[in-house]
This record gives C-alpha cells, sequence and structure tokens, in this order.
C-alpha cells in the first residue's frame, strides 16, 4: 500500500513517533523511506542578521547536528529491512515537503502533528497544518 513513504523530522518528540509507526509497518524490505529534514531559512536569516559574526560557527554547527541524526535515523530503518534515503533541504518546511512529495512521487507522507515549537493551544502544528491542506498525496498525520 506504501511502497514510498515521506518522513519529514524537525527531530522533535512526535517527529519520533511518526518514525515509530513507520517502523511498524510491515514487510519493510517492500518500502523505501524517505527522510527529509528542512533547515528553516527564516531561522537561519535571524541568526545571520543578529549575529553575523557568529553566523557560520552555527550554521557548521547545525548542518553537523543534522546530518549526524539524519544517519542515526537512517541506520536505524536499514536495521529494519527498509530502503533509505535522506535528504536535507534549505527553505520554508512546509513549501519544501509538498515540493518533495512531488518530486519523489511518494505514497503518503507520515508526519508529527506538532513540531519542535510545540504550540500547545493550536489543534494541530503550522507546518503539518499547511502540508495537510495543500499535499496531492496521503498525509498520515502522527498525534503525540
Amino acid at each position: 500500500m506504501f511502497e514510498r513513504i515521506l518522513y519529514p523530522t524537525d527531530f522533535s518528540d512526535v517527529s519520533k513517533d511518526a518514525l515509530d509507526f513507520i517502523k511498524k509497518l510491515e514487510n519493510p524490505e517492500q518500502k523505501e523511506v524517505i527522510v527529509l529534514h528542512v533547515i528553516d531559512l527564516k531561522i537561519m536569516e535571524y541568526s545571520h542578521r543578529y549575529a553575523p559574526d557568529v553566523f557560520l560557527l552555527i550554521e557548521r554547527s547545525m548542518e553537523d547536528n543534522v546530518a549526524n541524526n539524519l544517519k542515526r535515523i537512517e541506520d536505524n530503518l536499514r536495521e529494519r529491512g527498509f530502503t533509505v534515503r535522506t535528504r536535507l533541504e534549505r527553505g520554508t518546511p512546509f513549501r519544501e515537503i509538498l515540493r518533495v512529495e512531488q518530486e519523489e512521487n511518494v505514497s503518503v507522507t507520515v508526519i508529527g502533528s506538532h513540531g519542535v515549537s510545540n504550540v500547545q493551544e493550536m489543534l494541530l502544528g503550522s507546518v503539518s497544518e499547511k502540508v495537510i491542506r495543500k499535499a496531492k498525496r496521503p498525509v498520515l498525520v502522527i498525534k503525540r
């Protein structure tokens, strides 16, 4: 049913719950998971604007941290029999998720309901809500 799965992650607890859901799918050897992390350019813009002297250090450190997290997720899924590819994109998270969804021709996107911002009063996080509204393919939202 889900041959190619897009798993966008911001490494939050709810994103980890979405990963746990994927790991429970049957016949992992028949499934490909595309693990996607988007570096939000708005956040990077603020860092550059207000701390240009340390911007490059922050950016390198963040990229190293992201690469390590993506590698850990990739290894974890491969151990369970999945075919895995990772992608690191830059831009507006929901737009990049939607672009990759189309570019990779995914069967489903599995996303956490809230990200690292963890806005309690919202029913859904802003990224997941926009992905649900604008996606061309099915979206499975994992609640916390």
